[in-house]
């Protein structure tokens, strides 16, 4: 729809060309002051939360419980893995422990807590939020459902490029070829599966620490007791999540900082008891000893040490629901000094009793406090897999808004913070596959073995990921991230390289896993992918509804027909085959598209789009509905009650645009006609924004409505409020609104054609039709009341 504010004002029906700059509402923008400083105040806002420091101490507390509980128990078996099969010479514990501290240094301290962390998509952290913000900053989606009003959001930060830079290059380098960013999105979800896998196997591992002193002194077949106690404790971790993570955080952060002042405290009495000599491992020079004399078996040792940083991972998909500051307090104040005295007092009691290796931790605790600091051990043992569980929550909840995961349903626990989720079907999905691994496996070692190779991968997968944001959106300097990489790389890959040989002592587990749900996501993508390209190839002329005439050919029944859409521009297929089958259309029909964007959130009052289809007896219109991966599209009167908000202020203000020319013509556009990609500010086509309170945006200037009607006497007189068109729209909407409203959804069947390749009819007929009959319908997604519901089936083929 086009509207100018000349000497004549015409209607134009929408466009369907995607090369169209048609204008099309924003129903709710801020226009207080002019939408540049506005939209700048407002992402500084979203991208600077500010915290007081009070908050922040509270919030480095409560992370504690949620985020650092698998890194913080590491202490328990890392020298037990890295050492299997005893200690040969004392000097290596000096070079475990130098390759251990800096360890810690290089990957969870600079790597993750200082560089990755503050690649967070406002707040939120994990693969997909890098991936995110590729999507904005380049043209890498493989679904390309956006728009161009998409990018004036507040919250879609951008930067834009010069073509000669290398963050130009590099950008039409990944744009310029699908398969690129095809393997982008493989990489993503490659990352992302490692981390449900580890997801799956923390729990285990944490379900047996508490027991491990036991299971040493009991036999064979009494060790299967320990198994079944640690499936207990597994079951009741995840019969907790329900409860919300703002709870489960304050009973947990207590365990966790009493903890880590436990293991901190006793670290520091070993190195002074037993050998203060250790402290000499900060030298790297130790570390260069360490692999000279012991070659292959230290080489191979490394995935042993590498169970120092598991839990780091999560640390980064765990941002969403805690501030960066708040991560960065708890862990240089806390986690990262008792980690180091924890290690280094374990090394100093193995300096003077190398035959311990297989329970380190425990006989170095002192008789004092033995049981009292094994029952706090128990307790952070059971906490440790919060972190990887929630993390997981983060990641299937960003998947779901980007398409990469079959529908399941969202519970927010917390009416304070948004991110503070639980997701049903997948915790007992984790919690099964937890006690399957725990009962298969049958010791901590080997499930060890597994959550390195995992925790690993991962880890590879965000180095390669932040190479592309230091490029694209931070603007590095090429040695700066060359630096970046080299470290990170070379750190990562020889401990890939050595987990690589324990694939066959467990390190397969997760491979499995993570392929499992790397094949659920890819499908699930690629047939929403699919289905996507359908609906736009497919979407009906826009001339062969104006053709249909006022009545579009049926009998128009009283009531309004919300049609559920994907596309944002165009009137559906699902339309043409209702309307062909049925002898009657309500006397109102809003398209209503609710789409997702790779943004964290969309504010509000930005989330409506409406525009006009067709002339105005016609009575067609467009809804766009924008949500962020943090949002819930929530079934409650303030949705439904906002949609006809927002179509009566579309209405009002269009009759009142109407009313200050002196032509009510309006002119229908064919479908395919194009408006140049350079519109300039002041060209009627251009989008006019307008908010609730009666504010119109024009190019060049804003007026408010209000204060326009007070000092200008001929449009005051001229009756706009009281325009009997406007009226009657009004009155027609409303009476329509009574007679009642229903919730068109398309229930389609996607099918592969006949001429399709073996492995396309195996992922669409077969893999993805059963997802599509074991997920939340679409209906339950949307939140379509069932009692409102049309289902219109129809067959595809793709």
């Amino acid at each position: 729809m086009e509207l100018s504010m000349g000497m004549t004002s015409r209607v134009e029906v929408e466009e369907d060309s995607d090369n169209n700059k048609g204008s099309m509402w924003d129903l709710d923008q801020k226009l207080d002051q002019p939408m540049d400083e506005e939209a700048g105040r407002l992402r500084n806002t979203y991208r600077e939360k500010k915290f007081s420091a009070l908050l922040l101490l509270r919030l480095a507390f409560q992370s504690l419980g949620v985020v650092y509980g698998d890194l913080g128990t590491s202490p328990l078996y890392v020298f037990y893995n890295t050492f299997p099969h005893g200690i040969k010479d004392p000097e290596d514990v000096i070079g475990a422990l130098s390759l251990i501290i800096y360890s810690i240094t290089l990957i969870p301290l600079l790597k993750y807590v200082f560089i990755v962390c503050r690649a967070n998509d406002n707040g939120q952290g994990g693969t997909f939020a890098l991936y995110s913000l590729l999507c904005r900053h380049a043209k890498v989606k493989t679904i390309p459902n956006q728009d161009h009003t998409d990018e004036q959001l507040t919250t879609y930060s951008r930067s834009t490029f010069n073509d000669k830079s290398f963050a130009g290059k590099t950008k039409r380098w990944l744009e310029e070829h699908p398969f690129r960013k095809n393997a982008l999105l493989v990489l993503v979800l490659v990352g992302s599966s490692m981390v449900i896998g580890d997801g799956i196997l923390t729990p285990a591992i944490s379900g047996f620490l508490p027991l491990e002193p036991l299971s040493v002194l009991l036999s064979f077949y009494q060790r299967y007791v320990v198994v079944l106690v640690a499936v207990v404790i597994l079951v009741g971790l995840f019969s907790m999540q329900h409860h919300g993570l703002d709870r489960v955080s304050w009973l947990f952060a207590p365990i966790v900082l009493l903890w880590f002042l436990l293991i901190g405290g006793i670290g520091l009495f070993n190195i002074w008891k037993y050998d203060t000599g250790v402290l000499k491992a900060i030298s790297p020079v130790y570390i260069y000893r360490y692999f000279r004399r012991g070659g292959r078996d230290s080489w191979l040792s490394l995935g042993g040490i590498m169970l120092s940083i598991t839990g780091t991972e999560a640390l980064f998909a765990d941002l969403s629901h805690f501030p960066v500051p708040s991560i960065q307090i708890a862990f240089t104040t806390v986690v990262f000094p008792c980690l180091l005295f924890a290690y280094s007092g374990q090394a100093a009691y193995l300096m003077k009793n190398t035959s311990h290796v297989a329970d380190a931790f425990y006989s170095s605790i002192p008789d004092s406090i033995y049981w009292p600091v094994l029952l706090v051990a128990t307790a952070a043992a059971v906490v440790a897999s919060q972190a990887t569980i929630c993390a997981t929550f983060s990641l299937i909840k960003q998947a779901l808004a980007l398409d990469c995961f079959p529908r399941v349903k969202i519970v927010h626990t917390s009416k304070r913070f948004l991110n503070h989720i639980y997701i049903p079907d997948i915790n007992w999905i984790l919690m099964i596959l937890c006690v399957s691994v725990t009962a298969g496996f049958k010791n901590q070692s080997q499930i060890g073995n597994a959550s390195g190779t995992a925790v690993v991968i991962v880890m590879l997968v965000t180095t390669l990921l932040m190479i592309l944001v230091m490029l694209l959106i931070w603007r590095c300097h090429w040695i700066l991230v060359l630096i970046f990489t080299g470290l990170s790389l070379v750190v990562e890959i020889t401990y890939f390289s050595s987990v690589l040989c324990k694939v066959n002592q467990g390190g397969w587990v997760p491979l499995v896993i993570a392929l499992a749900f790397f094949i659920i996501m890819y499908v699930w993508h690629y047939g929403t992918k699919k289905r996507y390209e359908f609906e736009v190839h497919s979407k009906v002329s826009l001339a062969w509804i104006l053709g249909l005439g006022p009545s579009l050919g049926l009998v128009r029944v009283p009531g309004i027909g919300l049609v559920y859409t994907e596309l944002a521009r165009g009137v559906p297929h699902i339309f043409s085959h209702f309307i062909t089958n049925l002898p009657a259309i309500h006397s109102v029909v809003v398209f209503v598209c609710v789409k997702f964007l790779p943004v964290h959130t969309v504010p509000e009052g930005e989330r409506f789009l409406v525009r006009r289809i067709g002339p105005i007896n016609f009575r067609m219109f467009r809804c766009v509905v924008r949500y962020g991966y943090k949002d819930l599209h929530k079934r409650d009167e303030s949705f439904e009650k906002k949609l006809f908000e927002v179509l009566h202020t579309f209405v009002r203000l269009e009759s009142m645009m109407d009313g200050c020319s002196d032509s009510d013509d309006y002119s229908i556009c064919d479908q395919e006609t194009e408006q140049p990609n350079d519109v300039p500010l002041n060209h009627p086509s251009n989008t006019l924004p307008l908010n609730m309170d009666g504010t119109i945006s024009s190019g060049d200037s804003i007026v408010s409505l209000n204060d326009h009607m007070h000092n200008n006497t001929a449009i005051e007189s001229s009756g706009l409020l009281s325009n009997p068109a406007e009226v009657n729209e009004l009155e027609f909407l409303g009476v329509c609104r009574d007679a009642g409203v229903v919730h068109i959804l398309g229930n389609t069947e996607i099918l592969a054609r006949r001429d399709s390749k073996f492995f396309k009819k195996i992922a669409i007929d077969h893999i993805y039709a059963f997802l599509r009959k074991i997920c939340r319908k679409n209906s339950a997604a949307l939140n379509v009341p069932h009692e409102s519901l049309l289902n219109v089936g129809q067959v595809i083929h793709v």
